[in-house]
């Protein structure tokens, strides 16, 4: 799906397919360091999910990774979770409708590089940091 071929109220399976698009995109090296991770979307994070990252506002969090660390000195604590990176559809559609001159699938990748660089074990402020250089 090319991105002029996005509908303006996307479905979950368009947001899937922009998510496994702009992991493909990544370098070989990103990708195998991540090993298996599991895309999923939904409208919104739930109530627990909000609770745990200290959020009332469903709309806003627009992505969120779940499981360890593939830092060796972080993953060595033996989770056998498979990460995940979760994509928020109400929120992410809030956000691109609101900015209006960034294309849905940039969007789409840039929260999902946001998630992933939480799997190499860095926080908010280290990402929003690299990502402003």
């Amino acid at each position: 799906m090319l991105p002029h071929d996005i509908p303006h109220d996307p479905p979950i399976e368009t947001f899937l397919a922009l998510a496994r698009r702009a992991f493909e995109e990544l370098p070989d090296e990103v990708r195998q360091a991540c090993g298996r991770v599991i895309f999923r979307v939904a409208e919104y994070a739930d109530h627990q999910t909000l609770r745990s990252v200290d959020l009332d506002d469903p709309m806003k969090l627009s992505g969120l990774y779940v499981g360890a660390s593939i830092l060796p000195e972080l993953a060595s604590h033996g989770s056998t979770h498979v990460p995940e990176v979760w994509l928020y559809r109400q929120p992410i559609l809030a956000e691109w409708r609101e900015l209006g001159d960034v294309m849905l699938d940039e969007l789409v990748a840039h929260v999902l590089i946001h998630e992933i660089a939480h799997h190499f074990g860095y926080d908010d402020d280290e990402i929003d940091w690299v990502q402003a250089d």
